[in-house]
């Protein structure tokens, strides 16, 4: 081996334990400050781990909080006291706590008196006075109360009733409308009736048809007379029946094209056949269509009247959506008419019609009237008035106290001293008198805010908000003194006896020499 490398082979070493000797007083100097600043840094972090009894926000940005008084970062408005509510747990009294109610886990409308079983079949969860099970507990002094004009009312049990006034439209009754038709092509010779609106009875001449085709079916029929009276006394049976049948098929004929029993028992009595066919009307009624005129070629299948039967008719009475829960089959109905000082007529609901009308929104429902003397006439406007069957014993709030909110609906529970619970209801039918029925949510005799809500809600929904945003105030039970979090950021614990000791440990692991004596470093 040279010399040269002998001799960097003995100065190396000399200068590594040189450089060790001269940094570990500087190590100790290092760590007397740093245990300095931690007794000086401790005071200050155990204080500031202590959270400040009054907390600071924004008006306008409820989401910053601050432990001290200040402008606001974002619009720099002066930061407002926060106020403790009810809500906020660490005002929950710490002696025994008093039961509101039970609440289903699942359904925050679900309340009961006494524990049991949810609907779902899971056990109610108790709530307490200083508790909601929505939102968040608000407490208002009497005068800001006054200011805001906050009234309540009871919770209370009463039987529901409404009257639906509606309009009716009176119409015709749709099994006694018909049509007159000709089964045959022809010529109308003569028009009895030849005026819409006239009353026709039943068997009345109509009108008086001329057609060839009848003409002929005549003839054919009294020669199947002749033939069949030339061989009634035929030896040959067969051949008298034969003629008796043909006979009838030309009786039948006749009959099917609406040649009344009187005029073919004249035709076959006289012998003479008539040049034309009287149509006589099947039904009484009013003429409501007329389409033929004297001396028209109309042909077979045209409908040349309508008859419409109006002793008896029909009213609809449109209905809204949310009135159809009053609205039931024999329901009692009071028709008025327009006519000053008429009567109204008595009725029931005969028919609910099983659709919407698209353009209106409405259901209707039909109402029967006899009409003897014809007083209701066809698309006439009447007055409606149905009495609806009232429920009975239900539990009532007033309509003003419920909150719309989507699909949500909301009252404020007043639980006294100034402060008000928000409760999610579920609400039935709404009576003529502006009482609500409340299916779920509330417990009889409570009282529930009737005005001044709105500012309720939106203070209910910012203190809940800000209590979500706010860092527990105390520490974990089983954790006291202090948190893993301040365990880490303490100074002091940053150069504790173990890691000083694992510090040394790391430091004469930095240099070891491997077999053959060379020094090699730890990466």
């Amino acid at each position: 081996m040279s010399k040269s490398k002998r001799l960097i082979l003995i100065v190396a070493p000399l200068c590594i334990i040189a450089g060790l000797a001269l940094s570990l007083p500087m190590l100790d100097h290092n760590h007397e400050q740093l245990e300095t600043l931690a007794e000086l840094a401790a005071p200050a972090s155990a204080e500031a781990a202590e959270p400040s009894a009054q907390k600071y926000t924004c008006g306008m940005h409820p989401f910053i909080i601050t432990d001290a008084p200040g402008l606001c970062p974002i619009c720099n408005m002066e930061l407002t006291p926060l106020k403790t509510t009810g809500g906020d747990p660490a005002a929950k009294p710490s002696g025994e706590r008093r039961i509101k109610y039970w609440v289903a886990p699942m359904d925050p409308t679900y309340i009961r008196s006494e524990p049991g079983k949810s609907p779902m079949g899971m056990d109610l969860v108790p709530v307490y006075e200083d508790e909601a099970a929505s939102g968040s507990i608000i407490a208002i002094d009497p005068v800001t109360s006054q200011n805001m004009g906050v009234r309540t009312a009871p919770v209370t049990r009463k039987d529901l009733s409404r009257t639906i006034r509606t309009v009716g439209l009176i119409g015709y009754e749709e099994p006694k409308q018909f049509s007159v038709n000709s089964k045959i092509d022809g010529w109308v010779e003569r028009l009895y009736v030849n005026q819409i609106g006239q009353f026709v009875k039943k068997g009345a001449p109509l009108l008086e048809l001329y057609s060839p085709a009848l003409v002929s079916a005549q003839e054919e029929f009294l020669l199947a007379r002749n033939n069949s009276l030339a061989l009634v006394d035929s030896p040959f049976p067969e051949i008298a029946d034969g003629a008796k049948r043909l006979l009838d098929a030309s009786r039948r004929r006749l009959k099917l094209w609406d040649i009344s029993d009187r005029q073919v028992a004249r035709l076959e009595n006289t012998g003479e056949v008539a040049k034309t066919l009287t149509l006589y009307a099947p039904y009484n009624g009013i003429v409501t269509t007329k389409m033929v005129r004297e001396g028209q070629f109309i042909k077979s299948g045209m409908e040349m009247l309508a008859l419409s039967d109006i002793s008896k008719v029909w009213v609809y009475a449109d209905i809204y959506e949310y009135e159809m829960p009053w609205v039931k089959l024999g329901q009692k109905a009071r028709i008025i008419l327009p006519y000053v000082g008429s009567q109204p007529i008595e009725s029931t609901v005969s028919y609910i019609y099983p659709f919407v009308e698209p353009k209106t929104r409405t259901v209707k429902a039909r109402f029967e009237i006899k009409n003897p003397d014809f007083t209701l006439k066809p698309d006439m406007y009447v007055n409606v008035r149905l009495e609806s069957e009232p429920v009975k014993n239900a539990l009532t709030v007033p309509v003003e106290a419920v909150l719309h909110s989507g699909e949500k609906k909301t009252v404020f529970i007043a639980l006294g001293e100034g402060k008000f619970e928000p409760r999610e209801v579920r609400t039935g039918v709404q009576s003529e008198a502006g009482d609500l029925e409340i299916v779920q949510g509330v417990l009889e005799g409570e009282r529930v805010v009737v005005s001044a809500q709105f500012m309720l809600d939106s203070e209910s929904k910012l203190r809940e908000a800000i209590q979500k945003m706010l860092e527990p105030k105390a520490p974990p039970a089983e954790h006291p003194g202090h948190s893993g979090a301040q365990e880490v950021n303490r100074p002091d614990d940053l150069f504790s006896d173990d890691q000083q000791q694992g510090g040394n440990e790391a430091l004469d692991d930095l240099f070891e020499e491997d077999g053959a004596g060379k020094v090699k470093s730890k990466k």
